[in-house]
């Protein structure tokens, strides 16, 4: 698999874990507030980590990393995905895949396996809007299918969107809200600009203003947080 980066240790990427995070390249949304632009964008030119070094630090730490954290870019789109999950799982590490949603047949195939722990999937924006802050061609279909999944298996999961001011409003809140009715889990996340973003010059939502966000999104779902406002 091509691991274009690795963090060694974080407290916030597996909620209620210490976890290791391997980031892949590449991706089939062009997101213009992905804060991994370089991954999505010039993967093939970033320094590639072999798997083997993951592992060797993995097995080197057992009983302090309880966890490891697969994201990127989109890691579905790698092809041998489900057989470094299984080389990292005989660590003894919990899995926890980020994805945004396209590849419902790979997420539908690691869950039958039994290679996931935690999946968090982003949810970009209502339908009506989707493509347009992916800045790319989304088949919903695929988007629902994921969801549909994820909803009817035993997997832990969550859906989180990220919100950022030029994108999105109290209306597509709700919209996603509504969409995801019944859900257990959903988080709005503060979209910070630490530079490498795809584009420039976007904003995060005021706190007040994710404040009623949360507010609205808690009349269909049971459990809404802010992400990194509190």
């Amino acid at each position: 698999m091509i691991i274009n980066g690795f963090e060694k240790l974080s407290l916030v990427d597996y909620p209620g874990f210490t976890a290791a995070t391997v980031f892949t390249g590449a991706c089939n949304m062009r997101c213009p507030f992905c804060h991994n632009a370089i991954l999505v964008i010039d993967a093939k030119h970033q320094p590639i980590i072999e798997e083997q070094y993951i592992l060797d630090y993995l097995n080197k730490r057992k009983g302090i990393i309880d966890g490891l954290c697969i994201t990127g870019g989109e890691p579905t789109l790698q092809k041998d995905l489900d057989a470094f999950i299984k080389k990292c799982k005989e660590t003894g590490v919990k899995i926890k895949l980020d994805s945004n949603g396209t590849n419902p047949e790979t997420l539908k195939s690691l869950i039958s396996q039994n290679l996931l722990d935690y999946v968090a999937m982003d949810i970009k924006n209502c339908k009506e809007k989707y493509s347009i802050t992916a800045n790319a061609s989304i088949d919903l279909t695929k988007i629902q299918e994921s969801i549909d999944i994820l909803e009817s298996s035993n997997i832990d999961h969550e859906f989180r969107t990220t919100l950022v001011k030029e994108f999105h409003t109290i209306e597509d809140i709700e919209k996603i809200a509504q969409w995801l009715d019944g859900t257990n889990k959903y988080y709005l996340q503060k979209f910070e600009d630490k530079g490498g973003c795809i584009q420039d010059g976007l904003h995060e939502v005021p706190l007040d203003e994710a404040h009623k966000m949360r507010d609205i999104a808690k009349e269909f779902i049971k459990h809404v947080e802010l992400r990194s406002y509190e």
